[in-house]
């Protein structure tokens, strides 16, 4: 597997990714009917380093790096992954994220904090805590879950 900086070239299958996880609504707390123009505004914000996880030429993930906060908290890092349906489960998430602790720290950060993951994404919630997040906060029932109704989010971080 091959993890590299996106292209623009890389746009529509980037899409292809995001949008059963936004349309689904399960994950991230964007709009459910967020247009293909304005998801990708976002994933590739200016703020934001994009990257794809790709097999024989497929890209089968992304995920992008961007600074926590300016200023004195700008050492702290975020993150957002994203893995294609048909690859689930070949740890694809797993791959890009020990690809984004190693760019993370070539950048200089010290630290990634992610400000929301929701609860009741297990697998999530377990591969950051075997790859070393702790759960230093909860948000009781800040996500609204099309199906579970209101579910915790959590802050988790992790030192680089």
């Amino acid at each position: 597997m091959l993890i590299r900086p996106a292209t623009p070239a890389d746009r529509a299958a980037i899409w292809a990714i995001l949008e059963p996880v936004i349309r689904a609504g399960e994950t991230y707390t964007l709009d459910r009917d967020m247009s293909e123009e304005a998801a990708l505004a976002y994933w590739f914000g200016a703020d934001k380093a994009v990257f794809v996880a790709e097999e024989d030429g497929v890209v089968l993930g992304t995920y992008y790096l961007r600074a926590n906060q300016g200023g004195g908290g700008a050492h702290v890092c975020n993150c957002g992954y994203m893995t294609g349906a048909a690859a689930t489960g070949r740890g694809v998430a797993r791959a890009m994220a020990l690809h984004s602790f190693e760019e993370a720290k070539a950048r200089g950060f010290r630290a990634m904090q992610f400000n929301f993951v929701v609860a009741s994404n297990a697998r999530a919630v377990g591969l950051w805590q075997s790859l070393g997040f702790e759960i230093v906060g909860r948000l009781s029932g800040a996500f609204a879950h099309p199906a579970l109704g209101f579910v915790d989010a959590l802050v988790m971080v992790r030192a680089l």
